[in-house]
């Protein structure tokens, strides 16, 4: 299933968030446009980008062994395995997950993202988080929205400036799920590396891309209402549930799970 055009154009001249962070993880489904933005980001990107994976790796994974089987994965970007069906499944076979992007070039890849297990299912909506409204209507028909679902915000919210209302958005998403789901949310920040600021918002403005990262203060507000599981919102390597913990590194990303009531 797909929202949108079933074959929208990919536009090699302007660069995208989701090519951006492909690049940022040594993937090969960026352009030249995309490159530039990520070449003058600060050299830390790369690995600010890593930790961030790898924690969607580990809270995805914790989730799968508590018995959430089902997953919303909202700005999902190029696939990079492994990816989040692929982490849930191996735990959990009969897991079910939808995909939501807005870059063409992921529709493009969605038939590799739905490869699911023979038990479980996936899908993939060319939806963009700015309509939640419809990706919710299209979730609905594979996803139960009558039991628990994990939905992942992983590094989208900062690309939306406050008068695109990021809050709203979320809370419209979040409020669409049923007690006993969780919200999986990570989010730009430049608190613990406070020098590189400058540069990194200079490199995402040049390439005529919004960027807002926000502070702890201003990060909090995306888990009003919801039980936030500790350690509570962290940067990205500190949020583990099992041993043996990630190097404890300066993050670019503050990380947080919380639970639906």
């Amino acid at each position: 299933m797909t929202a949108g055009p079933l074959n929208p154009q990919i536009d090699t001249s302007k660069p995208h968030p989701a090519r951006v962070y492909d690049w940022l993880l040594g993937g090969k489904d960026n352009y030249p446009v995309d490159q530039t933005v990520g070449e003058k980001l600060p050299p830390e990107a790369r690995a600010n980008a890593a930790r961030n994976r790898a924690f969607m790796h580990r809270a995805s994974a914790w989730l799968a062994h508590r018995g959430v089987d089902q997953f919303l994965d909202v700005g999902t970007g190029i696939p990079t395995s492994p990816n989040l069906h692929q982490i849930v499944q191996a735990i959990m076979p009969t897991a079910r997950i939808v995909y939501a992007d807005n870059d063409p070039i992921v529709l493009r890849h969605a038939e590799a993202l739905l490869v699911s297990s023979p038990e479980g299912a996936t899908d993939y909506i060319h939806a963009d988080v700015r309509k939640p409204e419809l990706i919710l209507e299209r979730a609905r028909e594979l996803l139960d929205f009558d039991r628990p679902i994990a939905l992942s915000l992983i590094a989208l919210m900062h690309f939306l400036p406050d008068d695109q209302d990021p809050y709203g958005i979320t809370r419209t998403l979040v409020d669409a799920l049923p007690s006993g789901s969780y919200l999986v949310l990570s989010h730009g920040t430049a608190d613990q590396h406070p020098e590189l600021r400058a540069e990194t918002e200079a490199a995402y403005k040049k390439g005529a891309i919004a960027l807002r990262m926000r502070t702890h203060s201003e990060v909090e507000p995306f888990f009003d209402g919801l039980d936030l599981i500790a350690p509570g919102l962290v940067p990205a390597a500190e949020w583990y549930q099992e041993e043996p913990a990630p190097e404890n590194e300066r993050s670019g990303f503050y990380v947080g799970v919380a639970r639906v009531k």
